[in-house]
């Protein structure tokens, strides 16, 4: 759960929902080949689970001041250009968040896994 207090009160909103969005949003993106994972527990449950792609991996989103910090561990496209893949994922992620919660979006970091082709 992410706690943040302002103006307006106090806002909590669940991981689950935050992965989720940004997940989609990410998926979406040109050059985006897919979600890499992101920790230990991701990892085992990809294991366990072979056959089912989840939305929220390679996703972490944590609290940063009054805003939020998103790390995102992706797999692109061989023969791209990653820089514009990542500016456009940045982009979008803060769109996506900032409209759907209202809540600023402080950093995006974006980590590439790994490169594979297509």
């Amino acid at each position: 759960m992410i706690r943040l207090e302002n103006y307006l009160g106090i806002i909590e909103i669940s991981q689950d929902y935050f992965t989720k969005l940004i997940g989609n949003a990410v998926s979406s993106c040109f050059g985006v080949a897919g979600m890499a994972n992101s920790n230990a527990r991701q990892g085992l449950r990809s294991v366990l689970r072979k056959k089912r792609n989840f939305v929220d991996k390679g996703v972490d989103v944590y609290k940063d001041g009054n805003g939020l910090s998103v790390d995102l561990h992706i797999i692109v496209t061989y023969g791209l250009n990653i820089s514009a893949i990542v500016k456009s994922i940045v982009n979008k992620v803060r769109y996506v968040v900032e409209e759907a919660t209202g809540l600023e979006v402080r950093k995006v970091n974006v980590y590439v896994d790994a490169m594979i082709h297509d």
